[in-house]
């Protein structure tokens, strides 16, 4: 098979991030009608959540969908664990700011409507709501005969809206982030739902129900850690390591990153590799290459984050592991076999 990108695949990073610029400046500009009134946004636009002023707290709002992964679940007409994916892309978002994920809704667009279909979706939303511990408020559903395709008869869409709280004065915003401070990253189970565009046209069918492997959902961990850290400030920043890999470290802060023990990555990463003969500098900017999200925490307290998570009763050994530290400079390395690839 001849060398492969995500863009060349069909999506590219980089265009994406240019088309949003404009119509963020136009979302920025209606701040203003909440300004002085409850409901007031407390931060920018660029984060992996936004929150907004609600007097006592804040209220933080994310909405997120699972992409490409639907067409494998259509394909292996397996429905039970997209739910999942789901709910973990929103609330692994909202956890970045420091927020308690505690609601969602969830919008479901189909060609047209199979009730065991939409059944075993609400299956799977009911067991990711579980493991975040968030109630489900409600939902729309839409039959788009005209718009979605899919596979064959089968074709759906899905998407949720997540909502969290947070104190104000406990937003983590990543502007305490330091040279220094040491990143922290929590393992992956798998492809989550990111870089399914590639990966389709890479694994053959026969491997696809890798492909299905629930994303993780880090809520349980992540407020465990800002409970027992955050108290005096010591976590300055987290991010989920969706679509475009590693670099959404870049969203937390303009300093460096230098990632020099990133784990094995999983074998359904080497297979896509291999199978692509893909670089590696295109694999760490597509996929998670193993972590799923990271944690940025004052170096003094990172030893012992290790020490007492890192090895998971429910997860394993290296659940948790030190992957890497701030520097100056901006820009992602990565040491690979004693190689540095720039991200």
């Amino acid at each position: 098979m001849p060398k492969i990108t995500y863009a060349k695949a069909g999506v590219n990073i980089e265009r994406e991030e240019l088309a949003i610029k404009p119509i963020c400046r136009w979302m920025e500009k209606t701040f203003k009608f909440r300004e002085g009134k409850t409901g007031e946004v407390i931060n920018d636009i660029g984060s992996f959540a936004n929150v907004i002023d609600m007097g006592g707290f804040g209220l933080a709002m994310c909405m997120d969908g699972v992409g490409s992964k639907v067409l494998v679940a259509q394909e292996l007409e397996k429905y039970d664990t997209i739910g999942i994916d789901l709910v973990a892309m929103n609330v692994n978002d909202l956890i970045c700011i420091g927020a308690e994920p505690i609601a969602m809704v969830d919008y479901i667009a189909a060609k047209q409507i199979d009730a065991d279909i939409i059944r075993d979706i609400g299956i799977g939303i009911y067991e990711g709501a579980k493991l975040a511990q968030v109630a489900v408020i409600g939902g729309e559903t839409a039959t788009m005969s005209e718009i979605i395709n899919g596979v064959e008869n089968r074709g759906f869409d899905i998407a949720g809206t997540a909502i969290g709280i947070v104190q104000k004065d406990k937003i983590i915003t990543g502007e305490d982030i330091n040279a220094g401070d040491a990143v922290l990253g929590f393992a992956s189970s798998g492809i989550h739902s990111n870089g399914l565009t590639l990966a389709r046209k890479v694994i053959p069918k026969t491997m696809w129900m890798k492909l299905l492997n629930p994303t993780r959902i880090y809520v349980k961990d992540v407020m465990n850690l800002i409970e027992e850290y955050n108290v005096n400030g010591m976590v300055h920043g987290l991010s989920h390591i969706t679509g475009g890999g590693v670099r959404n470290l870049n969203r937390t802060t303009e300093l460096g990153f230098y990632l020099d023990n990133m784990p094995e990555p999983q074998m359904i990463f080497k297979k896509i590799q291999e199978l692509a003969d893909i670089s590696d500098h295109e694999m760490y900017k597509t996929f998670n290459m193993g972590i799923g999200l990271c944690a940025i925490v004052d170096e003094s307290i990172a030893d012992e984050i290790i020490e007492k998570y890192g090895n998971s009763r429910e997860y394993g050994s290296g659940y948790i592991r030190r992957i890497g530290s701030v520097v100056k400079d901006p820009g992602i390395k990565i040491v690979k076999n004693d190689e540095e690839i720039k991200i």
